[in-house]
């Protein structure tokens, strides 16, 4: 039931009032240094100005931190809607949040975030009656709420929860084991891990994690990440006592996996190198541990992703000789290639996930951006599983033999529901549905395609109010990634919906290089070929004015981490077609991206610096390097946190100093710089509140409230 319904015109009357010009001179910068440093790569010298910025402590750094944080507030407190947009956003994010049930040994276990709550609470319940149990509060770990829980594993026998929790954003997670019955934690108490989940062994004695070695300097935000180890911690024995499973010291980017059969027959192993969409998989048979760990796949030739077993037989949904992605079959005992069975073809829509419950596959495949859910039984005929509508489903946990499962269903003016799914039935019934106070039915998405630079067919989802008129003047904000295989489909966002309240409208452009097509579609946008991603949001940006949605003086972008990189990218190519720009969190110096925390693993989508070709395509379009002093550039809000060990924080402060210094117009180009914060990941709600109205408030007003030069 809505709780309130807000019209749209008066949340725009009341949104376009109160804006008042501001004075339109140069601004004046914090000073940084130039310096003369530069690097030779391929014969080509490269400057290097503010390479002092990458010394995160030293005194010039963070004197130059403080400086433009009371610059960037100074401008954020001038902007008359901030106020208005806070309440409005907190008032929203108030409502009820659950993430997708999953069962263990009889036990539900799921997390519910009340509204308001900096973190999400654990809860556990013996049938979907009783009342839930509290079994770890996040919020009780710090005062500030910035201890979160980053990831968790039940034990088989359900009386262990593995959990593991992350300080201020950071990638790196300590895991601590809680009784579940005495909701106490026992003593162990696991650190120096990245990147790894937690399998447990059948038996519920211990589990298989990977960890790097603690860092030599103790410059954990710094150091780059290299020779990960896979071990097997007993409950009850000290980190420094856990089995040595496997590592390789021949290969410093090799990552390791260790997933224990639920049968507790095996061990797989599947090493990853980097980001790369190929994988290697190695088994050790549990039961016969004297014939030690044995090759499945010895050559990086595709991806191969676990679903389920039974004895030997295994399955993975795998690229290999499919780019839209089929599940095969591979006996243990005869693994070689000729033995292979195809238990699912590849089809025209691309597999972006899988599980295996209720010994089905249970696949979601990508239509157009937007999920469809596909049934198949080990025998008997699929079926399509009907979802509400055109959104995006995630879910579907369970062990192999489980009759039940739960999912989540998300569209642009849909928050998550959840829902239960019978097996042997076929029963979808809704569990959960968030109440907030809005009308969906005022909003509405269409899909449209345009053409990129080259000719390729583009998909984009356009998102705003019922009433509003196409007349080239709304604010628009457009938003995108176009990298890893990572493919953006319908998302609810308390944000975006206070956006679109106001007037604005909110497109999504599915650019190349993510995962919305397969293989193919994630390559045409990497290394060599990386303008392409560039060259799709351009003209997403020009179909949407061509289309009298906006123009250049109402256009604004935004994007994050690899999506910060594309916007930024854009921002240097074509300042005249945007009026502001927010890139978060962003990679933005392409040729030094591989020296800091986990950066070297990235090479598989941008190249590497040290190859000549893939120099010359990083060097065109790195943002640090690709400014030009003199240019007017759109307002600008650049955001990094002082904890991101994902992306370094000097990729930010580089950029944001050049381009201060290369500004010739009167819009400012401020850096929001997060304080007990990282790349995104658990930031708490306060946090999250604040920094949304911040950007909502930059856009409304360089979108709305003032007049540019850009036309």
């Amino acid at each position: 039931m809505l709780l309130q319904t807000i019209t749209f015109g008066i949340v725009f009357a009341l949104a376009a009032t109160g804006q008042s010009s501001m004075e339109n001179q140069p601004q004046q910068y914090p000073s940084a240094k130039k310096t003369d440093h530069f690097d030779i790569y391929h014969g080509v010298r490269v400057s290097d100005p503010y390479r002092w910025l990458e010394n995160l402590d030293s005194p010039e750094t963070k004197t130059w931190i403080e400086a433009e944080n009371r610059l960037t507030h100074a401008w954020l407190n001038k902007f008359s809607e901030q106020e208005r947009l806070r309440k409005r956003l907190t008032e929203l994010w108030n409502h009820e949040r659950y993430s997708v049930p999953y069962k263990v040994a009889g036990r539900y276990f799921f997390s519910r975030n009340n509204g308001l709550q900096n973190q999400a609470v654990v809860y556990t319940q013996r049938s979907l009656q009783d009342q839930p149990e509290v079994l770890i509060d996040p919020n009780k770990l710090s005062k500030d709420g910035t201890i979160a829980l980053k990831d968790a594993a039940v034990s088989p026998d359900g009386k262990y929860y593995a959990y593991a929790v992350a300080e201020a954003g950071s990638d790196w997670t300590e895991w601590r084991i809680r009784d579940i019955e005495s909701k106490k934690d026992l003593d162990d108490h696991l650190k120096w891990i990245k990147f790894s989940k937690v399998s447990w062994a059948a038996d519920s004695r211990g589990f298989y994690y990977s960890r790097y070695d603690a860092p030599e300097d103790g410059d954990q935000l710094k150091e780059v990440n290299y020779f990960p180890k896979l071990y097997f911690h007993r409950l009850g024995e000290s980190q420094a006592r856990d089995r040595l499973i496997y590592h390789r010291p021949d290969h410093k980017d090799w990552s390791f996996n260790g997933i224990a059969t639920e049968d507790g027959k095996y061990l797989l192993i599947n090493i990853s190198r980097g980001t790369e969409e190929k994988n290697l998989l190695y088994y050790q048979n549990l039961e016969q541990p004297q014939t030690g760990i044995q090759p499945i796949i010895e050559t990086w030739q595709a991806s191969y992703k676990y679903l389920g077993n039974q004895g030997s037989i295994f399955w993975f949904l795998s690229n290999d000789q499919a780019p839209r992605g089929r599940i095969l079959q591979i006996d243990l005992e005869n693994p070689d290639r000729e033995h292979w069975k195809e238990m699912l073809a590849e089809a025209e829509d691309t597999i972006e996930t899988g599980s295996m419950v209720n010994n089905s596959f249970i696949i979601s495949y990508l239509h157009h951006a937007r999920h469809k859910i596909l049934i198949k039984p080990l025998t008997g005929k699929a079926r399509e599983l009907e979802l509400p509508g055109i959104g995006s489903a995630g879910g579907f946990y369970g062990k192999q033999n489980a009759t039940e499962t739960f999912f989540s269903w998300t569209s642009f003016n849909t928050p998550a529901r959840i829902y239960h799914l019978d097996l042997v039935r076929g029963k979808t019934t809704l569990f959960k549905e968030p109440k907030v106070r809005f009308n969906p039915g005022d909003y509405v998405t269409r899909q449209v395609f345009y053409s990129s630079k080259d000719g390729t067919r583009i998909p984009m989802f356009v998102t705003h109010h019922r009433n509003l008129k196409r007349n080239g003047s709304n604010p628009t904000l457009l938003y995108g990634y176009g990298g890893f295989n990572i493919s953006l489909t319908p998302y609810f966002s308390v944000s975006n919906l206070v956006w679109m309240e106001t007037g604005g409208v909110y497109a999504v452009a599915n650019l190349r290089g993510g995962g919305e097509y397969g293989q193919e579609w994630h390559m045409a946008g990497t290394k060599t070929e990386k303008q392409n991603v560039f060259d799709d949001f351009i003209s997403a940006a020009e179909w949407l004015i061509a289309n009298d949605y906006t123009s250049s003086r109402h256009l604004g972008i935004s994007g994050g981490s690899n999506g910060g990189l594309l916007v930024a990218a854009v921002l240097l190519q074509r300042p005249d077609l945007f009026a502001a720009v927010i890139p978060a969190v962003g990679v933005l110096d392409m040729l030094r991206f591989n020296k800091f925390t986990i950066g070297w693993a990235w090479e598989s989508d941008y190249g590497s610096p040290e190859n000549a070709a893939e120099f010359k395509a990083l060097y065109a379009y790195s943002p640090y390097h690709n400014i030009k002093p003199g240019t007017q550039y759109p307002a600008t809000l650049v955001i990094t946190a002082d904890h991101d060990d994902r992306v370094y924080p000097a990729h930010s402060f580089k950029f944001t100093a050049a381009l201060q210094a290369a500004q010739a117009g009167p819009d400012p180009v401020l850096i929001r710089i997060e304080t007990r914060a990282g790349h995104g990941a658990g930031k708490p709600t306060s946090k999250r509140i604040e920094e949304a109205a911040d950007k909502l408030a930059f856009l409304r007003y360089f979108l709305t409230g003032k007049e540019t030069a850009h036309e």
